[in-house]
């Protein structure tokens, strides 16, 4: 169905639905608790195929490449996504690219269960050629699930909303490298792919039966060119350095993925520390969101922002200087802490201020910039551990967030909301 949808009518007395009533929705909660479900899944093959991967290979610029194959295609197919986010069906496209995940994790579960232990490049690339169908599957669904969330909401529910829509991915993230990596350890690699596989599946049939809507009816003439959304942005100061934000945001959470393994080994740990690295990092997300909710004034909302960078700086930073796995996982939960305030403080203020109109566009240009990042920092990072060090691979990431931080201003920008 078009037009507004069930739970944002205009002139509603009613007082604001809380976080409980939220996730109870039939179509919020649906979507959340899918997301929750297949974010697990997601985290299973990203930590999974790194640890593969690093076992087929022993290279750490082999471990980056399970990111940028996961990931790159974002940036270059996101943009036309967010177009048919805008114009087309979104709760298709959500059906659409989680079955497109579904396939590259159940693939590789196949062929894991007929090959056994991975040796060499050739079945490193195996796993790089699944990986890259879940990738895809992230750039046809990731859109249309940003832009659907104020179709859903009240404006006056938009921070608890902002907030929860960023809590199952974090959530995943601390089950899912934990869960991934112990099912592969104690039991195979092909057994995690497929709970993978599986918890797509799940989340297609929780999204089929919650008959989300199809989008919003659009003028007549309306300019649905990615080439508007892009002037748009490149017009909006503002807008511009919250997306610049969040890329910085994406950067700084790869070393939790991509460094997770070689800090693991470097530390004397085995393939259960580095579930526990990148879980420590997921846990502190956990704890950045209760954090986030006691900080988020509508009016605080840029210095939030702030706080969430400045964490992110410090806990990047510790994990290089950290002498042990334990000091290395404090570390890697306080960057996560930064990581959950500072995204859900960006997005907040992104979803209030872009007009409904390019909403989909402008959300893809979030993921190009959230997600998309994430390739150049895998690769950057595992270079400079393999030919520099691991602490400078650290440190530059560290440096990279640190330079956003000092280029936003709050009191240089105008944070008027233009969105619904």
């Amino acid at each position: 169905m078009r037009g507004v949808p069930e739970n944002s009518a205009a002139g509603d007395q009613t007082p604001p639905r809380g976080a409980v009533r939220l996730t109870l929705d039939r179509q919020f909660g649906a979507l959340f608790w899918g997301k929750l479900i297949s974010g697990v899944g997601i985290w299973i093959h990203s930590i999974v195929a790194a640890v593969v991967v690093y076992a087929a290979t022993g290279s750490a610029l082999w471990v980056g490449l399970v990111s940028v194959v996961q990931f790159a295609p974002q940036i270059f197919l996101t943009p036309l996504s967010g177009t048919w986010a805008d114009r087309g069906n979104i709760g298709r496209q959500i059906v659409l690219g989680r079955v497109l995940c579904f396939l590259g994790s159940g693939s590789l579960a196949a062929f894991c269960f007929v090959r056994g232990d991975l040796e060499g490049q050739l079945d490193a690339v195996i796993v790089l050629a699944a990986t890259l169908i879940t990738g895809l599957g992230f750039v046809v669904g990731g859109p249309a699930q940003q832009s659907i969330i104020p179709l859903l909401i009240r404006r006056d529910e938009f921070p608890t909303a902002m907030a929860l829509n960023s809590l199952p991915m974090t959530l995943a993230r601390v089950a899912g490298p934990a869960g991934g990596t112990f099912v592969a350890a104690q039991y195979s690699p092909a057994l995690a792919f497929a709970l993978a596989g599986l918890a797509h599946a799940l989340f297609v049939v929780m999204t089929m039966f919650a008959a989300l809507p199809a989008g919003t009816e659009q003028a007549a003439g309306t300019d649905f060119r990615v080439r508007a959304a892009l002037s748009y942005v490149r017009r909006d100061r503002t807008m511009l350095l919250l997306l610049i934000v969040v890329a910085a945001v994406g950067f700084g959470s790869e070393p939790s993925i991509t460094l997770a393994p070689i800090i693991a080994d470097e530390l004397g740990g085995g393939t259960h520390v580095v579930g526990q690295l990148t879980g420590a990092f997921g846990l502190g997300a956990v704890v950045g969101f209760f954090g986030y909710r006691l900080l988020s004034w509508p009016a605080r909302q840029p210095r939030v922002l702030q706080v969430g960078l400045a964490a992110m700086i410090i806990g990047t930073t510790l994990v290089a200087l950290a002498p042990t796995a334990a000091t290395a996982m404090s570390a890697f939960a306080v960057s996560g802490i930064g990581f959950m305030i500072a995204n859900t403080s960006a997005m907040n203020l992104v979803q209030l201020r872009v007009p409904q109109v390019m909403r989909g566009r402008v959300m893809a240009l979030w993921m190009v910039g959230f997600v998309g990042s994430r390739p150049l920092a895998s690769i950057l990072e595992g270079i400079l551990a393999d030919l520099v060090s691991l602490e400078a691979a650290l440190l530059v990431t560290a440096g990279v967030i640190l330079a956003v931080f000092i280029a936003f201003r709050p009191k240089r920008l105008d944070f008027t909301p233009d969105g619904p």
